[in-house]
């Protein structure tokens, strides 16, 4: 494994880089995107986030279900109710990133457009 320049520390494995390339692909969907932001600031029931993000409920449950194979979120039941949240144990970092893009690209902040904006030209 190499070591990063002027770093000392080493490169990550390519196990560690297909989980990464794996989180961030199936975050490529502006649904589920946007169901995991919502998440970050409250948990919420299915009904609630088809609602909140705009999308037909079987359609947000699937990817709800594919949130939480992932490990980016969780459910608990209450009652008959299953609540959606974040999963802050399993893959906080990850998480913490979409809340501070969207966050900071909702704001108008430049400093996150413009490398949105390169992105949207690949």
């Amino acid at each position: 494994m190499a070591t990063a320049p002027g770093t000392g520390r080493q490169d990550p494995s390519a196990e560690v880089l297909t989980e990464a390339a794996a989180a961030f692909g199936l975050l490529a969907s502006p649904a589920r995107l946007h169901i995991v932001w919502a998440l970050t600031h409250g948990e919420s029931d299915v009904t609630g986030l088809a609602e909140r993000v705009g999308g037909a409920l079987p359609a947000v449950s699937q990817h709800l279900t594919k949130l939480k194979l992932a490990g980016l979120v969780r459910s608990r039941r209450e009652g008959r109710r299953q609540v959606y949240f974040v999963d802050t144990a399993g893959q906080a970092a990850v998480v913490e990133v979409v809340r501070l893009l969207v966050d900071s690209l909702a704001a108008g902040d430049t400093a996150a457009e413009a490398p949105a904006r390169r992105l949207r030209g690949l």
